[in-house]
C-alpha cells in the first residue's frame, strides 16, 4: 500500500533529542515508560518532551506489563498518539487500555535471535489483528532496547499487517532491512534506539542520549533504500 517507510526514533530523554530527530524529519517520537528501562521517563517529562512536537509528528508510549490504570493515567496527562505494548500483554488487554484510553495501538513480537522461522508471526498477527502495526524485534533480556537484530530473511514472505522492523537497526544497515522487508505486509515503518545513540566509554552506547548526526545519518538511510526501490 505505501512505498515510504516511516521511520520513529524511541527511548528519547532529552529536548535537544527530539529536537534533532524533528528536524532530520522523523515521522514519531517514542517515551519509554517501562521503570526498569534505563531509558524510562515519568509520565510528566513525557508530556514536556511530547510537548514540543510539531503538528504531524506522532508521540509514542512504551510500556511492558504496566497496569490499565497507568496506561490511562498517563494517556490523561500526555495524549499520546499511540500506545507501543512490548511485554506480555494478550490481545485482550491491549484491546481493552487501547478502548479506555481511545488510542490506536502496536503490538511488539519479540522474535527469537537466530531462530526466527521457529516465530508464528502469521499467528501472532492473527492473534493480535486489532494491531494497528506488528512491530518485529529481537527477544533480548529487558523486553528490547538491546541492540540485536534477528535474521530477516527468515520471516514469512507475506504478512496481513502493517509492519514495524526493529532491534538492531543502524543507520549502516537499516537499508538492507527496508529492502528485505519492504513488501512482506501491508507497509513498512523502522524504529530505532540504540542504533542512533551517543557514544560513550568503549564505543558503548549511552543508553537515553542520542546522536543528531547518527539521527540524521539513519534517516537518509531510509531515503535512499526507498529512493532506489527493488
Amino acid at each position: 500500500m505505501s512505498s515510504r517507510t516511516r521511520i520513529k526514533i524511541c527511548g528519547l530523554t532529552r529536548e535537544e533529542d527530539v529536537d534533532a530527530a524533528v528536524a532530520a524529519g522523523v515521522d514519531a517520537i517514542g517515551f519509554v515508560r517501562y521503570a526498569k528501562s534505563p531509558r524510562h521517563v515519568s509520565a510528566e517529562r513525557a508530556a514536556e518532551l511530547i510537548r514540543r512536537l510539531p503538528p504531524f509528528v506522532s508521540s509514542v508510549l512504551l510500556y511492558v506489563n504496566a497496569t490499565a490504570q497507568q496506561i490511562a493515567s498517563d494517556c490523561a496527562l500526555c495524549a499520546p498518539t499511540l500506545l507501543q505494548f512490548h511485554g506480555d500483554e494478550t490481545p485482550a488487554e491491549c484491546e481493552a487500555i487501547a478502548q479506555t484510553c481511545a488510542r490506536p495501538w502496536v503490538r511488539a513480537a519479540r522474535i527469537p535471535l537466530g531462530t526466527a522461522a521457529q516465530f508464528d508471526l502469521l499467528e501472532f498477527t492473527q492473534d493480535f489483528h486489532h494491531a494497528q502495526a506488528i512491530l518485529l524485534d529481537a527477544e533480548v533480556e529487558g523486553y528490547g532496547g538491546g541492540g540485536k537484530a534477528f535474521q530477516w530473511s527468515l520471516l514469512p514472505p507475506s504478512v496481513n499487517a502493517h509492519l514495524v522492523l526493529s532491534g538492531g537497526l543502524t543507520p549502516a544497515n537499516v537499508g538492507d532491512g527496508v529492502r528485505a522487508l519492504r513488501k512482506r505486509g501491508f507497509s513498512l515503518a523502522v524504529d530505532v534506539s540504540s542504533g542512533v545513540e551517543a557514544d560513550g566509554p568503549e564505543g558503548k552506547p549511552l543508553k537515553g542520549i542520542k546522536d543528531a548526526g547518527k539521527i540524521q545519518q539513519f534517516v537518509a538511510a531510509v531515503k535512499a533504500a526507498d529512493s532506489h526501490g527493488d
